[in-house]
């Protein structure tokens, strides 16, 4: 059994790799293209990592949500243009998606008579911005049911053959 470290200051990737019970050196057999020492420097945050690096950790530690995290705090493009997305539960997901949409139903109707003559005038961008903000919202909540979704076919909880197959039809 591996050790792990009693730090309470790990960040996301220690902490993915921990959860599979990995020493550096056995993650580092399993990520085959990054030394302990690599890892280690990710860890202690002395490097960041690259791309690449993060998407075969979140392929290897069965960790999703290292992508998003490396985009949504560590890439300065994506700092700018990609949410942070906190995993929760299905049922919380479906909730808050059901939620927005009821929310953007009722809203429709403004939305079509601000934007029908192409022009958002100051009467109506107060209420422009509480659709956008609205719609923001259901774009988080389809991304969080994506990432969710990810991370039950990478743990076998979702029998991935099964979903492969339903996809592409």
């Amino acid at each position: 059994m591996a050790r792990t470290s009693a730090r309470d200051d790990k960040n996301v990737y220690w902490q993915a790799r921990d959860k599979m019970g990995l020493t550096r050196e056995e993650a580092s057999e399993l990520l085959e293209t990054m030394p302990p020492e690599r890892v280690a420097r990710i860890e202690y945050e002395q490097f960041l990592p690259h791309p690449d690096e993060v998407l075969l950790m979140s392929e290897k530690y069965k960790d999703s949500m290292l992508c998003n995290y490396y985009c949504s705090q560590q890439c300065p493009i994506g700092q700018q243009y990609v949410p942070e997305i906190k995993i929760k539960d299905l049922s919380q997901i479906v909730l808050e998606m059901l939620a927005s949409l009821n929310s953007m139903q009722r809203q429709t109707e403004r939305l079509i008579d601000i934007s029908a003559d192409g022009i958002i005038d100051n009467e109506e961008l107060k209420d422009f911005i509480c659709i956008q903000r609205e719609l923001e919202k259901i774009s988080i909540t389809v991304e969080t049911l994506q990432l969710w979704a990810e991370q039950m076919l990478a743990t076998g909880k979702i029998d991935m053959e099964q979903y492969n197959t339903l996809t592409q039809q």
